[in-house]
């Protein structure tokens, strides 16, 4: 019986508040200004909280299922990311002629120094059987005049939490293009005052691609380490689309020599 009346005390205070933000949105046109304000207020905050819970139940209800991701994650790691732009549907989902350091949800930014834009980003919804992330990022580039192109990853906290030397840094990504291009990942760790840099090509062999940055020869002070990120840079990327369709980042202990 109690679980019985709270369902229904539930679907009551639903159907009420319901009934109170369609009134309030008709009636918004003759509205007090000082009523429409605190309104406005309260609206913007119900709708971070429902982004929130939109975004989290897309993630997991999005086919690929999160769930199928298990086998990608490396042995022996002790974390494993994949960001949220490729877990669930972001708000705005693109932006055309897009300018430098504009970013695409919480932990993407591109950078670029063109003097007129022409780049769009937008995310796209998997739906191949191959496919382990819900979502990707497709990226058309039309005249490039600039002199370099790059895509800005930040890692969480987890990714530098107890980081050491004897860390590798795994990153597996889908890369398709319409034409060849060359793609470097730029792994950088702040620690302190200095930021520890390394680069590795992705060899675009094969659509799929699996690189390591490996902590050992850094000069990464691992009492300092603040924050890290990785910058995707594409070569000569002019008249040409490129689409990410998966990517992820991992962490294990080296092996011990």
């Amino acid at each position: 019986m109690a679980g019985k009346s709270i369902s229904f005390l539930e679907k009551f205070a639903h159907k009420r508040t319901m009934r109170h933000w369609a009134r309030a949105a008709r009636n918004a046109n003759s509205a007090r200004i000082d009523e429409l304000r605190a309104l406005r207020s309260k609206a913007r905050l119900l709708r971070s909280h429902l982004d929130r819970l939109i975004h989290q139940a897309d993630a997991r209800l999005a086919l690929p299922m999160i769930g199928s991701t298990g086998s990608t994650r490396p042995h022996n790691s002790d974390w494993f990311w994949r960001p949220e732009l490729w877990r669930g549907p972001l708000a705005p989902a693109g932006m055309s002629s897009v300018e430098t350091k504009s970013r695409l949800g919480n932990e993407i930014t591109l950078f670029h120094d063109c003097g007129f834009s022409e780049l769009t980003l937008r995310q796209l919804r998997n739906l191949r059987e191959e496919d382990l992330a819900p979502y990707g990022l497709c990226m058309d580039v039309f005249h490039f005049d600039g002199s370099f192109l790059s895509l800005v990853v930040d890692l969480p906290h987890d990714a530098v939490n107890g980081l050491r030397k004897t860390h590798l840094i795994g990153m597996n990504t889908i890369i398709d293009s319409e034409k060849p291009l060359g793609v470097f990942a730029r792994l950088n760790i702040r620690h302190g005052p200095n930021t520890e840099q390394i680069v590795r090509e992705l060899p675009m062999n094969d659509r799929t691609e699996t690189i390591e940055f490996d902590l050992a020869y850094s000069k990464m002070n691992e009492k300092r380490v603040e924050h890290a990120w990785v910058d995707l840079i594409f070569d000569n990327p002019e008249m040409n689309q490129v689409t990410v369709r998966d990517l992820t980042f991992s962490r294990r202990p080296r092996a011990a020599l």
